[in-house]
């Protein structure tokens, strides 16, 4: 299970309660996430090296099911396509293919440039740092009502969107799984971080699906019964040789 902007290992609260009876549920918070972390910028390479040893650590020998959210889908994303041994399914939640090309011609242009125009400001808040960067970062998580406590929000947690706008992260891939894969998305934003193309792709593969939840964002805390139910199911329409044990989830 892996989390992304401006939460923590916390976020997953909800689905360890529920899985953790059948699966074992492992995470841990993202570099510069932590409370009182310090404002630095963390490779692309160095996360995704923290998931691979975290998995080989907690799953030796045995694939697992990623589990993964906002920033946490395109380090887990980038996990999978550069280890696809080491992963046997993949829940991605609300971040499908949006550094595709199908994804811009898709996407209207107010809502590409909402899209630009948040990331920028959280890009900008990081490089502006202290008090005025914190006030940014914490302006706009009220503006879009994120369920992370505002006060928690520093600007050290920024560090994603200035590596992404500085060019740090262009060695990421649009991600094309090998493996069966769940995509919950939230319908009530104002625009999606998924082309049709992808979900259409996903419905097409056996054993693949892609689902829209009446939530935003955060679908895994605005409706968690209903998310938790969602993935449950699917994962219990695996095959009988990946019986629920045989794999752990991440964050």
């Amino acid at each position: 299970m892996l989390h992304g902007w401006p939460d923590t290992r916390a976020l997953w609260e909800p689905q360890v309660a529920a899985f953790k009876a059948n699966y074992r549920c492992v995470r841990f918070t993202w570099p510069g996430f932590e409370p009182g972390a310090p404002k630095q910028e963390h490779p692309l390479d160095a996360l995704i090296a923290l998931c691979e040893a975290v998995v080989r650590e907690v799953s030796p020998g045995k694939p697992v099911i990623l589990m993964v959210h906002d920033w946490g889908c395109l380090f887990g994303y980038q996990f999978a396509t550069r280890h696809p041994e080491l992963v046997s399914r993949v829940v991605g939640v609300d971040i499908g293919d949006a550094s595709s090309r199908d994804f811009r011609k898709a996407t209207t242009v107010p809502a590409l440039l909402g899209i630009v125009s948040y990331q920028l400001w959280l890009a900008g808040a990081w490089r502006v740092g202290g008090g005025v960067g914190e006030n940014m970062s914490r302006w706009l998580a009220r503006l879009m009502g994120v369920p992370t406590p505002v006060d928690s929000i520093t600007v050290a947690k920024n560090y994603p969107y200035f590596s992404m706008w500085t060019g740090k992260y262009k060695a990421a891939k649009t991600f094309r799984p090998t493996c069966p894969m769940l995509f919950i998305y939230g319908k009530r934003k104002p625009f999606m971080f998924h082309s049709p193309q992808w979900e259409a792709m996903l419905n097409a593969r056996p054993g693949s699906q892609a689902i829209g939840m009446d939530a935003d964002h955060w679908p895994m805390l605005r409706r968690p019964d209903e998310f938790n139910a969602i993935v449950l199911r699917w994962l219990a329409s695996q095959p009988s040789n990946e019986a629920p044990n045989a794999s752990s989830a991440v964050l």
